[in-house]
């Protein structure tokens, strides 16, 4: 039974911040950027997946010696990816089949095209407005460039009030899923899975983002990879029902449900919402919190880690929501009207597959999802605190977040779920309205590098600061200089 609080946040979400209103802004924005760079995510596809995923595993077992002030580039993007591959991607997909029908997985999909974009915008403003601190950690997000690109502290504050709050709603989101999935597969009391989750994350983030950056690098490869192959041999299993599980994603998205036109209206903005809403949940794309974990790569050229935005957001919402949504459909598990959490109608398709085996690798892998989102979160709401009360005082945040951990794994499933989407639109407005005013930076910063690629003589625009962007550019100039000696002994 819905609290008074949680009716207004209910309100609040279904009406504004995931109504019409932010569907218009989301897409706007999204498919303004896309136009303006000449479908960019598309154009460069090839491109992007050779130079991210295709440059990491050709360097495997190749050990790199230089030493770097920030994290590599795929240590950011696994902290970034594990932000978002988690519940979003496996209880989300279900909530949101089961809130707006198969059709909201057609609007997941819209979400992620025009997404890929925008996490691209997204990444290359984060590197090319970032500032490095006196421990030489880069420090970088939407609350930079909104401050930094726009001149609106103000704004940048009230973005990072809502990342902050965002993180923790996102914190108990993730710690409520694992506590529900243990206890559901080997009857582990929720506490205990809140108090141990707590020491660990406690652990963890007291290391800073390096910590973080090597321990999800570790687990998120192998985990998609795992994810990956199970969800393939289930859809495999039922391989005949792949056609007409598509027919209805497509029919769901948009035809009438059996009484009208009233209804088909009432049918499409539900799937509109809840895929829109639960797409952009798991893909981050246009909140802008991933952003503060790629901003800490060691890169030096803004287009280089906006290609791991494109990566990113295809590998989460294009590939895995897609895998989940299919393993869904066709297994039989779900038919309207189901009435089950998302996260008991994902465990019963592995189940149904896989017998026991499938309940214990679900009950074991989705909580190590979430658990990698946690660290995430826990880096993006450190960084947003520090950014309004300064660094003396982070330690105040993360005991905090700590704390709600054991919170989350004791609360209302729907409530925490209510809270994570409220705060994740309060925090993608000030984001989207930055990347509305910026677009002309973007596509100046992705113009310049790709014009450099073509040996063009121009000037780089690897940092919005004058002095950073000369030091930049010197060390760019002698990374490509040829070495003399070698040349003079061949």
């Amino acid at each position: 039974m819905e609290s008074g609080l949680q009716k207004i946040i209910v309100f609040i979400n279904d009406n504004i911040l995931w109504g019409i209103p932010m569907i218009i802004l989301i897409l706007g924005v999204g498919i303004y950027l896309t136009v303006r760079n000449r479908f960019t995510q598309i154009t460069k596809f090839p491109y992007a997946l050779k130079n991210t995923i295709g440059k990491t595993l050709s360097g495997i077992g190749k050990k790199n010696k230089k030493k770097s002030d920030g994290i590599s580039q795929f240590e950011a993007f696994s902290t970034a990816i594990a932000g978002t591959v988690g519940t979003g991607n496996i209880v989300g997909v279900a909530t949101a089949i089961l809130s707006g029908g198969a059709g909201a997985v057609f609007w997941m999909w819209l979400s992620a095209f025009v997404g890929m974009f925008t996490n691209f915008a997204e990444n290359v403003l984060g590197i090319y407005y970032r500032k490095k601190g006196k421990n030489g950690e880069f420090r970088g997000g939407p609350m930079y460039y909104i401050s930094e690109g726009l001149g609106w502290k103000w704004l940048a504050i009230l973005f990072s009030v809502f990342c902050m709050f965002a993180s923790f709603g996102m914190n108990m989101v993730q710690i409520n899923t694992i506590a529900d999935t243990l206890n559901g597969g080997f009857s582990i009391p929720k506490w205990v899975s809140g108090v141990v989750v707590a020491i660990v994350v406690a652990l963890i983030i007291i290391g800073g983002i390096k910590r973080i950056g090597k321990i999800t690098s570790y687990i998120i490869p192998f985990m998609c990879l795992g994810f990956i192959l199970l969800a393939l041999i289930i859809i495999f299993m039922n391989v005949k029902a792949i056609p007409s599980a598509f027919a209805q994603i497509f029919k769901s998205a948009f035809s009438f449900r059996s009484m009208g036109g009233g209804l088909l209206g009432y049918a499409i903005m539900r799937s509109m919402r809840y895929g829109l809403a639960r797409g952009i949940f798991s893909n981050e794309a246009g909140l802008g919190s991933s952003v503060i974990a790629h901003s800490a790569s060691s890169v030096k050229e803004p287009v280089q880690q906006g290609l791991w935005g494109i990566f990113g957001v295809f590998l989460d919402t294009i590939i895995i929501c897609t895998l989940t949504a299919l393993v869904i459909l066709t297994s039989g598990v779900y038919t309207q009207g189901t009435d089950v959490s998302g996260a008991m109608l994902s465990q019963s398709a592995f189940t149904q597959s896989f017998g026991q085996f499938g309940t214990v690798v679900f009950s074991i892998m989705l909580p190590l999802f979430a658990f990698t989102t946690i660290l995430s979160w826990a880096y993006y709401g450190e960084k947003s605190f520090e950014f309004i009360f300064g660094k003396k005082y982070s330690m105040i945040f993360k005991v905090l977040y700590v704390a709600l951990v054991i919170v989350g794994a004791l609360t209302s499933v729907s409530l925490v779920w209510d809270m994570a989407d409220f705060f994740n639109g309060l925090m993608a407005i000030p984001n989207l309205i930055a990347l509305l005013f910026l677009g002309g930076t973007i596509t100046r910063v992705t113009r310049n590098y790709f014009a450099r690629q073509k040996d063009e003589s121009i000037e780089p625009m690897l940092s919005a600061y004058p002095e950073d962007n000369l030091e930049l550019s010197n060390s760019q100039a002698e990374k490509e200089q040829p070495d003399v000696d070698s040349a003079e002994t061949n």
